[in-house]
């Protein structure tokens, strides 16, 4: 790529990345999107709850997107990681990890995050599978079906109220000693929802089916599907290297235009908000590719 300065810089190719562009490309702008072709969702077998591709897999969509963007000559594409960014005097340098260096007037990140894995022996190879995150992503496949949560504390109690709505026939697994109130135990009961503290030891699966969940204790529960909340990740540091803050969940901070704590800097997807749906960032990178289109026509005019 001979000339390595840009209007902006969108760091991540994904949905919200690959919409952030689409934006700024049609408002003529020149565009680089580094990507390094590793979606959270990769392994997830079908995507739902997004208008017009509801049931497609993650990678159909992906490519799908990337297609409407190329159509746009101002936004180039690099297949690479960004290992750092920094502010200049006349804008920002992001740094590949291979060394490559380019220049921008602003930065989108939409970098997303990755999930951390508990240590349970089938728990990754089964994520996004049959052990899932979002009742809106994945509890209408499985309704009415034999459900576990793993969680425990406010999180099981509060997450449970969704996947209650879904299924009926549901066991909540704390792995050890329950950490619900007394009254919040007292509404499992009310509601015949079991609650399972033995310590968990595999997760039995097919290719990522689930089949059943296995305690150190010799015990099994047989199961369909498995809700988890687990902790997550920033692909991208942007508090190391932009200066940016962080919510007290690890989110990045971000106002109602996606704007970032650092001037030049916006960021939009699972990056910055616990909502983590495709329709969800392919509406915020759409956002945010606007709103960094409105600060550059103001910079100019």
């Amino acid at each position: 790529m001979e000339n390595k300065n840009f209007d902006v810089i969108i760091i991540g190719g994904s949905y919200s990345g690959l919409s952030a562009g689409m934006a700024l490309g049609r408002s003529l702008r020149k565009v680089l999107i580094i990507n390094d072709n590793k979606p959270c969702n990769r392994q997830t077998p079908h995507s739902h709850n997004f208008i017009t591709h509801d049931g497609k897999t993650p990678k159909e969509i992906g490519e799908l997107a990337k297609k409407d963007v190329e159509k746009y000559n101002t936004v180039h594409f690099y297949d690479g990681t960004a290992l750092k960014a920094s502010k200049k005097e006349t804008g920002f340098e992001v740094e590949t990890i291979s060394g490559e260096k380019f220049k921008a007037k602003k930065i989108i990140l939409a970098s997303g995050i990755k999930d951390v894995m508990p240590d349970i022996p089938g728990f990754a190879e089964s994520w996004g599978i049959s052990v899932i995150h979002c009742p809106y992503c994945h509890g209408y496949e499985v309704r009415n079906e034999e459900t576990g949560i793993l969680a425990n504390g406010e999180m099981a109690y509060e997450f449970s109220k969704m996947i209650f709505n879904l299924t009926k026939k549901l066991t909540l697994f704390t792995n050890g000693k329950s950490a619900l109130t007394a009254e919040q135990s007292d509404k499992f009961a009310q509601n015949k929802i079991n609650i399972n503290e033995d310590e968990i030891e595999c997760i039995e699966h097919d290719e990522g089916k689930l089949k059943n969940i296995v305690f150190k204790n010799g015990k099994s529960v047989p199961l369909k599907a498995l809700y988890a909340k687990i902790p997550f990740q920033q692909n991208f540091d942007a508090s190391e290297h932009l200066g940016c803050e962080f919510t007290e969940q690890g989110f990045i901070k971000v106002d109602a235009m996606q704007k970032t704590t650092v001037p030049g800097v916006f960021a939009c997807g699972d990056n910055v908000t616990m909502m983590r749906s495709v329709a969800n960032a392919t509406a915020q990178g759409n956002f945010a590719g606007a709103m960094v289109n409105k600060e550059l026509c103001e910079d100019e005019f």
